[in-house]
């Protein structure tokens, strides 16, 4: 361990530490707080605070300049040391299984826009927004990506609330419906494939066939669809077109979803969203103002079109 390092465990060294997190939400050419503000803050001395900056100074941490009556101001910071030294850890987002190529895409581009604000960012994949949402308000991990759909609901019913939304395509491409080839859509006990786990296709599914008495509804992941039409065990579902394309076969055929109103729902449904807890997370607050979420898109797009390979 070298000197400075040693320092950082010193009553100064603690205060710096604590210091970084809270310099974590103040962005460069910005006044920064009196050192008494800092110092009631951080329950310590002035004299404490002062230590403090300078040895994030001296760490490269930051740098600042007085400009007279006007105080003090951040002149640089370099998030990645400041987050180390904070010791705020990684934050940790669970994601859908990576199994298309849009999902690679949206987990190198959130990997690559909190990494560029200097937090640590780890993904965790689960299957099944419930799963994914369950894990989130037991806190095992920090934030999860679901389709904008799914987060309304969510935000409806716990306390949780919406990051960011990231648009029409960048959840899912599109949906549509599945039907064996030979399969006479209006005929009694249709054999419709349905996910529970997944909330949005359980409601498109349960949307196109509305006032269907009739239907022979058959459970079904995304894993099991190609053996079921190929073993004529199902007639028809709706799902999203990333996770059939490639997988089921020639006998069966896509079709267009029908109305305006299913429609905005597969729009909706088409839209990657992050939420987090209400009550939210230290790591999370410090990051969260700094976050370019353009660049998560932006990376997103690069994978879709083969132009950088997925990093996750």
């Amino acid at each position: 361990m070298n000197d400075l390092d040693a320092r950082f465990l010193t009553r100064n060294g603690l205060a710096a530490r604590q210091l970084a997190a809270v310099l974590l939400h103040h962005e460069p050419e910005t006044r920064l707080p009196r050192v008494r503000d800092f110092a009631e803050q951080l329950g310590c001395g002035n004299g404490t605070v002062q230590a403090a900056l300078q040895l994030l100074e001296q760490s490269g941490a930051i740098s600042t300049t007085a400009r007279g009556h006007l105080g003090t101001f951040l002149v640089r910071s370099d998030r990645t040391i400041l987050w180390r030294l904070s010791g705020l850890g990684t934050l940790l987002a669970a994601m859908p299984l990576p199994y298309s190529r849009r999902y690679e895409g949206l987990a190198t581009g959130l990997r690559g826009a909190f990494e560029e604000a200097g937090a640590p960012f780890a993904v965790t994949f689960m299957r099944g927004a419930g799963a994914r949402t369950a894990a989130l308000l037991e806190g095992k991990v920090d934030l999860v990506v679901l389709s904008r759909f799914a987060a309304d609901q969510l935000i409806a019913e716990h306390p949780v609330e919406l990051v960011a939304d990231l648009g029409p395509a960048t959840y899912v491409g599109a949906h549509g419906m599945l039907v064996r080839r030979g399969a006479d859509l209006r005929a009694p006990g249709l054999r419709v494939a349905i996910d529970h786990t997944s909330e949005d296709l359980r409601m498109l599914v349960e949307r196109v066939f509305a006032g269907r008495q009739d239907i022979e509804w058959r459970e079904a992941s995304y894993m099991q669809l190609p053996d079921l039409f190929s073993r004529d065990e199902v007639d028809a579902t709706v799902w999203n077109l990333d996770e059939a394309q490639d997988r089921i076969g020639l006998g069966v055929d896509v079709l267009p979803l029908g109305d305006e109103v299913t429609r905005e729902l597969a729009l909706r449904n088409s839209s990657a969203a992050v939420i987090c807890r209400s009550d939210g997370t230290t790591a999370l607050a410090a990051i969260r103002a700094s976050l370019d979420l353009s660049l998560v898109t932006r990376l997103q797009g690069e994978v879709l079109r083969g132009e950088r390979i997925p990093s996750y």
